[in-house]
């Protein structure tokens, strides 16, 4: 199948995006000396030997999700296949997301021989109970954090326009909306398949996901000399990950802008835009290590993906990157 090549402009956003925000906080917003100073009472060790423990989990965690929900709505995949195919993406997410997601979907077309079904499936399944996961745990954090619903606008907006989304979802469904327009579809008749009972080990397995998240993120913050209440983190990460959904390169400038303005109550704006800040270049690093350990598949990824574009053919490129990075 044919499609136009990828205009200049969607190339060069994450690197614009990027590099706007980054000038905006180090340049404008931050002090340096007190940046500088904000690392001081960091235990680093302690806080690299969190960041590696999250980046590794997540890793792990999504990749065998995702193969359990190839085999459980699609074909049979084993779930070190998928993993190699994620590893070998995530060489790619040096240079920034996008790529990588795109690289990742093409390795699992290739792996369940051109199976459209299991692009879409790995690509939307996983990202939307991941989604549904974090806004329950974002509703319940209103309950219990300091202010309540109108003391802390920004979730009360957030979780009011996605329950909105889930509303509209239902509503295509027993309307008759979702069966004409999707699932009657050839590539939407795998729809068919799902149920709420068979997305139930998936929603238990996101919620523990979500609680370690949660965790590790506290642990790592108080290594780094900073300590945010845990009903706030439980929270706010959600809004972390949609700012994370940005065309960026690496989630520089972004995990910056929000953590810093999530967290402000919590800690001096240069504490935390340092944090942000070390741990995207921590996620960086891990993220040459991987793709190192899986170099074969990375190659292969790319070889392909180049021989894709320049043949013409149609590379999958979903809307929103998996939520991989905290």
């Amino acid at each position: 199948m044919a499609t136009a090549r990828t205009p200049l402009w969607r190339k060069l956003l994450p690197w614009i995006i990027s590099a706007a925000a980054l000038a905006y906080v180090f340049g404008f917003a931050t002090d340096w000396a007190a940046l500088v100073r904000a690392t001081e009472g960091a235990n680093m060790p302690l806080y690299i030997l969190f960041t590696v423990l999250d980046k590794m989990i997540f890793f792990l965690w999504w990749g065998i999700l995702q193969a359990a929900v190839i085999r459980r709505f699609v074909t049979p995949v084993t779930t070190r296949e998928v993993i190699a195919v994620r590893g070998g993406a995530e060489l790619l997410r040096t240079v920034n997301n996008p790529v990588a997601d795109a690289g990742f979907l093409y390795g699992i077309l290739q792996l369940t021989g051109g199976k459209v079904a299991a692009v879409v499936a790995v690509a939307t399944i996983p990202l939307c109970t991941h989604f549904f996961v974090l806004l329950i745990q974002a509703t319940l954090a209103l309950a219990f954090l300091d202010g309540g619903p109108t003391g802390n606008r920004d979730i009360l907006v957030a979780v009011s326009i996605s329950w909105g989304l889930i509303a509209s979802a239902l509503i295509a469904m027993r309307t008759g909306f979702w069966e004409r327009k999707i699932a009657s579809t050839r590539f939407g008749a795998w729809t068919r398949n799902i149920s709420f009972r068979a997305m139930l080990p998936f929603l238990g397995w996101f919620m523990l996901l979500a609680a370690f998240d949660v965790m590790i993120q506290g642990m790592a913050s108080r290594a780094f000399g900073i300590e945010i209440d845990w009903w706030s983190l439980a929270g706010r990460i959600p809004l972390l990950y949609l700012a994370l959904s940005l065309p960026s390169f690496g989630n520089y400038g972004t995990r910056e802008i929000t953590w810093s303005f999530c967290f402000q109550e919590y800690a001096e704006p240069e504490a935390l835009v340092a944090y942000a800040f070390a741990t995207n270049t921590v996620f960086l690093m891990l993220h040459v290590v991987i793709g190192m350990i899986f170099l074969p598949r990375a190659v292969t990824l790319i070889r392909e993906l180049r021989r894709a574009r320049k043949a013409g053919l149609e590379v999958p490129r979903p809307m929103i990157h998996d939520a991989i990075d905290p």
